[in-house]
């Protein structure tokens, strides 16, 4: 029976090199009778199967693995399971099958069931081992997954979640199969049911501990979309898990995936709820610089769009804040709740600016940066509505018009008529030296009003411009009339000059200077080179 025993395991070595590339290839473009085969229209299982493809070109070949599919005894029907995607390929050629199931037979009728079993399993899933390591699926303890820095565990998440599609759709299935081909004939009560588990039960908790590991590991913002992947994958992977690992034996592993896929899940709808917690509280208090976008504003949006981009994973998986709102999703909801808190912290912000001015212009660039982020993305735009663009847009439309009214009031008080003319005069009804006193108010006003906003910025291009000419339509027509009306005043004294420093024209030219964040150095070069 030694005897038997060694050859049992010399023959299992001797054709256990990790899985032939070749196979797999022939068995995803040429077994037209797997489902997967009908669904050509699908690109994104085209573009799984390469990439699994890929992977495994990785693997090595054997010159003793064929590249045709192991046939299945007469009565067990196709390959078709109860998912698209197994391909089970030839692990052993048909005619060591054949002599191993012969060899199996005469072990466990000679009471060696227990030892064939453990023969098998060790030699079997040191095979299973090897495919893992071509594959790049390290043996790494759910500490050491939480242990790894968030950059190293991103590149890991994308190689598992390829490779454990080859491992359960492949490795997985094809161990099972050569099981059943090995074992089928042999007297014993699921014996290939307890060397599959030997084989690959081990191999499996190593390959699911790792997703657990994620799923349990420290919540924070940047990790929800490869959370969002794996829980994808999964999900996706979850037929295929439960089609292969169906045995009873196998209920431990069942469970395993299902429990992650709701961690998964839990730690998605977590790590939204402390984002949103962390906007609120995001607790930076220096002013940016000329009131251009807050790196929050342009954080949290970004996050947001690429939110919106999981839509078809994160609507079953979102709890909205509010509880009801005419014809939203959960999802939609969130995100408005966001973008809401988002403009509180923006209001707190705000405060922080000396200038009133300035304060209005910030909350107005803000707001224009989130309108233009949500038109930008039609998922988005869809989610959150036109009914609450258009109240965003109402926002920032009204910053804009605080902002006006702040900045240029005491520019424009300065050309009223009130005050310049003498009570009792019928000649000319103008008194000079009022008028003097305005006009040097005047431009005293204006020429700070230029220094200091010409270094305040407005990024987007389109609004700066739309906010300059609503000054303009403002400011130009009050000037030019101004000037009508008392120029002959000032020009008939002496040294007009002082008094009248800026035509129109200069004047719309200097208004054209604002808001490009320009520094007094940058200020006075531009005057030089005009």
């Amino acid at each position: 029976m030694a005897r038997l025993e060694d050859e049992f395991r010399n023959i299992l070595v001797s054709h256990s090199s990790p899985i032939n590339s070749d196979s797999l290839m022939s068995s995803s473009s040429s077994s037209s009778h797997l489902e997967v085969d009908e669904d050509a229209s699908n690109n994104n299982e085209e573009d799984d199967q390469e990439e699994e493809t890929d992977l495994l070109k990785r693997t090595g070949s054997s010159s003793s693995s064929g590249s045709a599919t192991v046939r299945l005894p007469t009565g067990r029907g196709s390959y078709s399971r109860s998912t698209s995607s197994i391909r089970e390929i030839e692990l052993i050629p048909i005619d060591a099958v054949v002599y191993l199931s012969w060899i199996a037979r005469r072990m466990v009728s000679a009471g060696y069931l227990r030892e064939c079993i453990q023969v098998y399993g060790s030699v079997r899933k040191s095979a299973v081992d090897s495919s893992f390591r071509r594959l790049g699926i390290e043996k790494l303890s759910i500490g050491d997954v939480q242990r790894l820095n968030w950059e190293a565990l991103e590149q890991k998440i994308r190689r598992w979640i390829r490779a454990a599609k080859v491992c359960v759709r492949v490795v997985f299935a094809s161990e099972k199969l050569l099981c059943e081909h090995v074992f089928e004939s042999v007297g014993a009560v699921n014996i290939h049911e307890a060397c599959f588990m030997e084989t690959v039960k081990g191999p499996a908790i190593q390959l699911f501990n790792f997703a657990e590991a994620i799923s349990i590991s420290r919540r924070s913002p940047e990790k929800l979309f490869k959370i969002l992947d794996l829980h994808d994958a999964l999900i996706e992977l979850l037929p295929d898990i439960e089609s292969v690992f169906d045995l009873k034996s196998s209920d431990s592993i069942r469970v395993q995936a299902a429990e992650i896929l709701s961690r998964l899940a839990e730690a998605a709808r977590g790590i939204l709820s402390e984002f949103e917690n962390a906007v609120l509280r995001e607790p930076s208090r220096v002013p940016v610089p000329g009131g251009t976008i807050h790196p929050l504003t342009r954080y949290v949006m970004n996050y947001i769009s690429l939110i919106s981009e999981y839509r078809p994973t994160l609507v079953d998986l979102i709890m909205s804040k509010p509880s009801r709102n005419e014809n939203k999703g959960p999802l939609a909801l969130h995100l408005i709740w966001i973008i809401l808190i988002l403009q509180f912290n923006l209001e707190g912000k705000s405060k922080y600016y000396r200038d009133a001015a300035l304060s209005h212009l910030f909350v107005m660039n803000n707001v224009h940066y989130i309108v233009q982020k949500i038109k930008g993305s039609t998922e988005l735009r869809e989610m959150i509505g036109d009914l609450y663009l258009r109240k965003l847009t109402g926002k920032f439309r009204q910053a804009a018009t605080y902002y006006q009214r702040a900045a240029w009031v005491k520019v424009l008080y300065c050309l009223r008529d009130e005050g310049l003319r003498t009570k009792g005069s019928f000649a000319s009804g103008v008194s000079r030296s009022a008028l003097r006193e305005r006009f040097k108010s005047f431009n005293a006003l204006f020429e700070e009003v230029h220094r200091v906003q010409s270094q305040w910025l407005v990024p987007d291009s389109q609004l700066r411009e739309e906010l300059k000419i609503s000054i303009l339509e403002k400011l130009s027509p009050a000037y030019r009339s101004f000037l009508g009306r008392f120029r002959s005043h000032i020009e008939s004294g002496k040294h007009p000059e002082n008094y009248i420093k800026i035509t129109v024209e200069e004047l719309e030219t200097e208004v054209l200077d604002l808001f490009e964040g320009l520094t007094a150095t940058q200020q006075h070069q531009r005057r030089r080179s005009e």
